[in-house]
This record gives C-alpha cells, sequence and structure tokens, in this order.
C-alpha cells in the first residue's frame, strides 16, 4: 500500500502557545501574511537563534543581526536576494514582533550583480509544449499562455476559470494579491475537458467517502459545505491521497510542481535547448513576448501581479537587439 503523501499546508498552532516559534508562527498569521513568507521568515529566525547560540527571548541583541548577514555574505557566500530575504525575516521579527528599534543597522551587502532572466522564443517554447502531453502540457501551456507562476496554477480551482469572460482568476497569489489574466481561446477545449476529469474524480472519491478539498484559511469554518462543491476542486488533482496535516483527514490535494518540472526538464534535453529552462521561464516568456506585441508595459504589470512597473521594466531588456532598429556591422 502506497503511503499517503503530505499537504503542504498550515498547521493548527495552539490557542496560547508556550513556544518562542510558535508565538511568532501566530503573530505571522494575525498580520495576514502568505504561508510561504511564515515558512521563510521560520527558517531564517531559527538559522538565526542557531547562529547567535540564544537560550532565551532576552538574549536578542540588535548587533548579532550585522554579524549573522555578514557571516552569510561572507562565509557562507549567500547571493544577494538570499541575504535581503534574510534581512526581512530579522527586521519582522526585531521591529515588528519583538517592538525593537531596528535603526543604525550597518553591514556588509553582497554584490547584487546585474541578472536578466532567461526567456525563450515562441518557436522554443512551443517546441518544449509539443513534446509534453497530459496534464504536464496544460500545465505548461498556462504558464506560457497567462502568464501564471507554477504555483499559481497548480492551486487553480474549477471556479476561477471564467470561459464566458475569456479571464483567468489567480486567488491569493504572492503577497497575498488577486489578479485576472488572460485566458487563451486554445486552451478552452482542454481546459473544459480537465474540469470533466476533475468531476469524475470527485465523484468517485465521493464513493469511497474521500471527497473533499483543502480550503485556505478560515474558510472551511465559514463555508462548511464548500469542499465538497465542485466549484472548489482544484482544476490539477493529484493522482493520489494525501494527508492534511491539520485534521488528519485523508483526501486528494493537487499535483506537485516537481512533476511538471521533471516534465519540462525532459522535454528541453530531448530537443538539445542549451537555455537552463525552469516552470518560471515560461511567465518571462508570456511577458516578453507581450511586449513584442507592444503591450503597455501597465498591462503587463497588471496581469503579472507586480507591485511595481520597475520590475517589469526588466523584460525591456531581454527584449531582441535586432528588435530595436540594430544591426552588427558585420552583417552589412
Amino acid at each position: 500500500m502506497r503511503i499517503p503523501e503530505s499537504i503542504d499546508v498550515k498547521v493548527a498552532l495552539p490557542s496560547k502557545p508556550s513556544n518562542f516559534l510558535d508565538q511568532l508562527r501566530v503573530y505571522i498569521r494575525s498580520r495576514g501574511l502568505a504561508y510561504t513568507t511564515e515558512k521563510t521568515y521560520l527558517h531564517w529566525v531559527q538559522r538565526f537563534i542557531r547562529f547567535n547560540q540564544y537560550q532565551s527571548p532576552k538574549d536578542f541583541n540588535l548587533n548579532d543581526i550585522e554579524l549573522f548577514l555578514n557571516h552569510l555574505a561572507q562565509q557562507r557566500f549567500c547571493a544577494p536576494n538570499t541575504q535581503a530575504i534574510a534581512l526581512n525575516a530579522l527586521i519582522f521579527l526585531y521591529r515588528e514582533f519583538l517592538g525593537l528599534n531596528t535603526s543604525g543597522l550597518s553591514f556588509n551587502y553582497a554584490k547584487r550583480k546585474p541578472k536578466l532572466p532567461t526567456v525563450l522564443s515562441k518557436e522554443e517554447a512551443q517546441a518544449i509544449i509539443g513534446k509534453l502531453s497530459g496534464v504536464q502540457q496544460l500545465v505548461t501551456q498556462l504558464l506560457y499562455g497567462s502568464g501564471l507562476r507554477i504555483s499559481e496554477a497548480l492551486r487553480l480551482r474549477v471556479k476561477d476559470i471564467d470561459f464566458a469572460n475569456r479571464g483567468l482568476y489567480v486567488m491569493e497569489a504572492k503577497g497575498d494579491k488577486s489578479r485576472r489574466t488572460l485566458l487563451p481561446d486554445s486552451l478552452i477545449t482542454p481546459l473544459k475537458q480537465q474540469i470533466d476529469f476533475v468531476q469524475h474524480t470527485f465523484e468517485a472519491d465521493a464513493a469511497v467517502g474521500k471527497a473533499g478539498v483543502f480550503m485556505p484559511d478560515a474558510l472551511a469554518t465559514k463555508w462548511p459545505k464548500a469542499q465538497y462543491e465542485l466549484r472548489w476542486q482544484f482544476l490539477f488533482p493529484s493522482n493520489v491521497y494525501s494527508i492534511d496535516p491539520r485534521s488528519q483527514i485523508e483526501r486528494r490535494h493537487h499535483i506537485s510542481r516537481d512533476q511538471i518540472q521533471r516534465a519540462i526538464n525532459r522535454s528541453v534535453n530531448s530537443l538539445g535547448i542549451h537555455k537552463r529552462v525552469s516552470c518560471h521561464t515560461f511567465r518571462h516568456s508570456f511577458a516578453t513576448e507581450l511586449l513584442r506585441q507592444g503591450t503597455d508595459i501597465r498591462n503587463i504589470q497588471e496581469i503579472l501581479g507586480h507591485t511595481s512597473v520597475e520590475t517589469t521594466q526588466i523584460y525591456t531588456h531581454v527584449i531582441g537587439i535586432h528588435e530595436r532598429g540594430m544591426r552588427s556591422p558585420v552583417d552589412f
């Protein structure tokens, strides 16, 4: 018998937590931060505590942040983004949770090197997708056709597909923001077929007493029957049951991102494409293609869900040089 997988969701905490890290978790959730942020902050706080060998919250010292960040940059050779994430976690710990003044911090920033995203040409993207099949192909088509992050694609529910208005809703994505993006016309029929598959799977689960789906935040309490409705089911359900760590209920979750990434890797290798291609590469390629079409950068910002247009502007540096009207003198 196959052991059920574990679902990566928020675990219930004691109503009156005595453990320091549990108290921090409760505070993070009270601020409404995303679960991925919660895990990231807890990771860096734990590393910080171990590095300084703290025994009590009374041991926390502001100067220790400088020592830790310098250690990451100079001894651990961490990337600038990694150091910045650690800093955000510790600033949140000191200023927000402990209520301490964090002004006057001084440390050596890891040198930030300019980095352009890898993008695929339209022909490369279509060739990779063409080598895929089934659910792996459909998910990748959504990454490329709608500009989704892999986590956003896998968390889609039946209700998020708006066929009538040709739209796709991304709910509570990065930064706890929701947005509407494109629904490619070519994916309407495959998505309707996928929803039919979800319905058949849902009915089969109900027949063996394993119907229901994970509901975010407090919705399971607010709408207790919603988990048994088709519209709330994941669009890409897993082919195995999983254990919900909060309730210990065995039921079906969505497929894993590793399944999609492995399929993409096989396709890329078989085609002899030497670029480093990840699931996120298709989101970069989506934005670049919109720029090539002449789409206003503000519209691209909105569709991608970027807080700042500066984040979106990175794609203006990726557009091919030939498309800017320049030619190499050797070509004359």
